[in-house]
């Protein structure tokens, strides 16, 4: 549970310092990668956030050595209030009433899968069939990469946009990292480091996180600095949840609580905060604040 709460504030705080670092930017795109990791990896404020979301996935890999995924992920989606609130604060963003009501509920979500486990009597399974884990993962990785630059295509062309799309197209992809980060736990041992590192690197995880790690990183930059963190953020934290907490769960075999009690809530409980994060606004129609005024210098 610590290590769950943890990578929440660290990712929240990563997403939030990266999209401010964002703002003070020229436009970035995934058509330049190269001058968009030269104008990132110059930003102190930018490492600063990258240095969060690295400490997030460390935590991450702890979470999945001791809680079942479906209920990481029910622990994992109340970051959404820490982001919110961050977003407000850091970045000037207005959240509206709706937003407010929903980020309770979040945190009555949270309440109940909390409720729901108890020390001892949930099994964390430790490996999946490799097979079915690229079964599972490509095509996805596929669809987030299709999605994106659809998205980028109708952006260019002058289409409207929200940040649906670009939430769905990452959210894939952090849903095959989330996986990796469970096969990765899986493998990391104290008994035998050698035979650990041999098993790691004949699985597909590390190479799951080294693409998922790259394209992730510019995908996620171009969309940030298009959208409302407090906007594009639930939306990829739900496709995520959702990737994560059913096929992860099918993948890797991990039974639910057979308490009814349990059970129930740990099932109300992730469904209450995936059904909020889906009926958040998803249109950003929230106004901007105003830009800063330059000063003038005489001729």
């Amino acid at each position: 549970m610590a290590a769950a709460l943890l990578a929440n504030v660290l990712y929240s705080t990563g997403f939030v310092l990266e999209k401010r670092a964002l703002g003070r930017m020229p436009e970035v795109t995934v058509r330049q990668p190269v001058r968009l990791l030269r104008l990132v990896v110059g930003s102190p404020l930018w490492i600063g956030g990258s240095l969060a979301l690295a400490s997030g996935f460390g935590a991450q890999l702890a979470v999945y050595r001791t809680l079942p995924i479906a209920a990481a992920q029910g622990i994992f989606v109340s970051g959404l209030v820490l982001l919110v609130l961050l977003s407000t604060r850091l970045l000037g963003e207005e959240t509206s009433g709706r937003e407010r009501y929903a980020l309770g509920a979040i945190l009555v979500a949270l309440l109940m899968v909390v409720l729901s486990l108890k020390e001892g009597s949930d099994h964390v399974s430790r490996n999946a069939p490799y097979p079915l884990v690229l079964l599972v993962c490509v095509p996805s990785l596929a669809a987030g990469v299709w999605l994106y630059r659809r998205t980028e295509r109708r952006a260019a062309h002058g289409l409207p946009t929200t940040g649906v799309e670009y939430g769905v197209a990452v959210g894939l992809l952090y849903g095959v990292s989330s996986l990796a980060i469970k096969g990765v736990s899986s493998c990391l041992t104290t008994s035998d480091v050698g035979g650990a590192i041999v098993g790691l690197l004949r699985s597909p995880y590390p190479y799951l996180l080294l693409f998922t790690g790259a394209f992730g990183l510019v995908m996620s930059q171009a969309a940030l600095q298009r959208c409302r963190a407090s906007l594009i953020v639930p939306v990829c934290t739900t496709v995520t949840s959702l990737f994560t907490a059913v096929l992860g769960t099918l993948a890797f075999g991990e039974a639910l609580p057979h308490d009814p009690l349990r059970l129930a809530l740990r099932i109300a409980g992730t469904l209450l905060a995936v059904t909020v994060l889906l009926a958040m606004p998803k249109h950003d129609d929230a106004p901007r604040p105003p830009a800063e005024a330059k000063e003038l210098t005489p001729p």
